[in-house]
């Protein structure tokens, strides 16, 4: 039987739940995959956005889930399975049909499946009784299922506190040789009683899909297989940098599938995520045993064109340096990524070696409400207050007269502002599906006749503690920043859309002196977007990059 995915039907946003109808049974000779996705298509439509978005209910395409089985190394006679956050079954029945279908197929499959939505129990048991029943009469496997409604990551605490300290856990659900997940994704207070569980593995305020990757990382058995689909803001940042020392100690990565449009990985539902398939291997201290790993990284534009990905082999160092304690996941998918990594990692400063940092704008409108308004005498009584909208690439514009508090009162309001002085702005999050990720423009204080400026929370702003930016410093930084170069450095190393201090913070940038020279050509410009990127190749790359990194 092909493996194909059935047409979607539309679904209209629900604020309440309807009245129930019947739930579906398996046509003749259907795959367990195709009609788990017609239940839980089924049960979704029964449902509100809230009770949804709640729980995390995401469902996996067909053809991703087809896809991630394909990924399953696993082997043996007898196999252990789980799917932590089991939904409907899709994924669990697309793992057991990959295992199944093989010539050297296992005689007989364990599969565990956590849900915690007690109501999502009885579809789910629905479809995995049709698949033990598929597989007896169909492929002659003996399944057995256990379904443990509880919270998975709860129920595993204990494994959470090991794993930070990279300890072996041995409880009543261990052992497993594959893992296979779409966790939710949805975020949880650092009160939760998960965020309290995982304070070893994740700081501030975590997205729960870590602490699925971190538990099932750990119940895995040595040569288990461990299959997510996840956001990818797990590869780099911050708030994942714990999680990614101990867990590439333990899982190998084998091959990272990367979706090229936000939207399509799960369209039907309309997430906006930078997903991610990730791949790899439960070998603890791997790195030291196998100095020549590799890493497939494939990709494709979404989930329609999956089963025919463009993939490519890379050195695990040029995707995961383990020398650094950040160990960012860096996922280049062509030669001109190559490239470009290549060049920029060879530059020798940074912000602090320029002696400059960057901060988040200090003005949080909900809190600054009777400071804030949409007029204002400026300056005697107000100053600017710029918002994202206002930083346009190497330009900004004030005021837009859109109906924002553009403006915010200087008496009150002392410890919001800042001095006016040379900077550069960058917003902190891209737009859907904006064509680049880096947005930023020189804030130049002569154009403004004013003693003070309020930046709002969305925006970056780059300063020299000790002094000012440079005019030159101010537009030569906006040029790189809004440059083909660095956007193709920022969207290997990063696949978030927000853009943190901390990771340009960190962003490798050429010497003062080509900065300086670089803005005092891009400022003299009728338009500074116009050539720039040749401008930006000609003062920064090297001769023998340059072909190579622009394409």
């Amino acid at each position: 039987m092909s493996k194909q995915e059935p047409k979607k039907r539309g679904r209209k946003p629900k604020t309440g739940c309807t009245q129930l109808t019947p739930m579906p049974v398996p046509d003749a000779e259907e795959r367990p995959t195709v009609y788990a996705d017609r239940v839980g298509e089924w049960y979704v439509a029964q449902k509100s956005d809230v009770h949804r978005k709640g729980h995390g209910l995401y469902l996996t395409p067909i053809l991703a889930a087809d896809f991630m089985a394909e990924q399953i190394r696993a082997a043996g006679e007898r196999l252990r399975l789980l799917d932590p956050a089991a939904g409907a079954g899709i994924l669990a029945c697309a793992a057991v049909e990959e295992l199944v279908s093989r010539t050297a197929k296992p005689a007989a499959i364990e599969l565990v499946a956590y849900e915690v939505d007690a109501e999502l129990i009885a579809p789910l048991r629905a479809v995995l009784d049709y698949l033990v029943e598929w597989c007896s009469s169909d492929h002659d496997v003996a399944l057995k299922i256990r379904i443990e409604v509880k919270d998975f990551i709860l129920a595993h605490a204990e494994a959470l506190r090991l794993f930070g300290g990279l300890i072996p856990y041995d409880g009543d659900d261990s052992d497993f040789d594959v893992v296979i997940s779409n966790p939710p994704y949805f975020k949880i207070s650092k009160a939760d009683p998960r965020a309290v569980a995982a304070s070893s593995v994740v700081h501030g305020q975590p997205n729960i899909y870590g602490l699925f990757m971190a538990v099932s990382a750990a119940i895995l058995k040595p040569d288990g297989d461990f299959v997510f689909i996840v956001p990818r803001s797990f590869a780099s940042g911050p708030y994942f940098r714990q999680f990614r020392s101990v867990f590439f100690d333990m899982i190998c990565p084998t091959e990272v599938h990367v979706f090229g449009s936000r939207r399509d990985a799960f369209s039907r539902d309309e997430v906006l995520q930078e997903n991610i398939i990730f791949s790899g291997l439960r070998n603890d201290h791997w790195h030291a045993r196998q100095p020549e790993a590799t890493l497939t990284v494939s990709s494709s534009r979404g989930v329609r064109d999956i089963s025919k990905p463009d993939r490519r082999v890379l050195p695990m160092p040029t995707a995961l340096d383990l020398t650094t304690a950040d160990r960012v996941l860096r996922l280049p998918l062509t030669e001109e990524d190559d490239a470009v990594l290549a060049l920029i990692d060879c530059w020798p400063s940074n912000l602090h070696d320029l002696g400059l940092n960057i901060s988040t704008g200090p003005v949080v409108p909900f809190r600054a409400t009777e400071l804030i308004s949409t007029d204002g005498d400026v300056p005697t009584t107000h100053v600017p207050h710029l918002w994202m909208n206002h930083v346009k690439p190497m330009a900004v514009t004030w005021p837009l007269d859109r109906h924002k508090p553009e403006y915010i009162k200087r008496s009150g309001a002392e410890a919001l502002l800042v001095p006016n002085k040379n900077y550069v702005l960058l917003r902190r999050f891209s737009a859907k599906e904006e064509a680049r990720r880096l947005t930023a423009a020189p804030y130049v204080a002569a154009r403004f006749d004013i003693p003070e400026v309020g930046f709002e929370n969305h925006l970056n702003y780059i300063h020299r503690p000790a002094g000012s930016l440079t005019e030159d410093e101010a537009w030569g930084l906006a040029a790189l920043y809004n440059s083909r170069l660095l956007d193709t450095y920022f969207r290997a190393v990063n696949g978030n859309t927000q853009v943190s201090a901390t990771e340009l913070r960190a962003m490798p940038l050429p010497p003062r002196d080509t900065i300086i020279a670089l803005g005092r050509r891009v400022k003299n410009l009728p338009d500074p977007l116009d050539g720039l990127d040749d401008l930006v190749m000609r003062l920064v790359a090297h001769p023998e990059m340059k072909e190579a990194a622009v394409g």
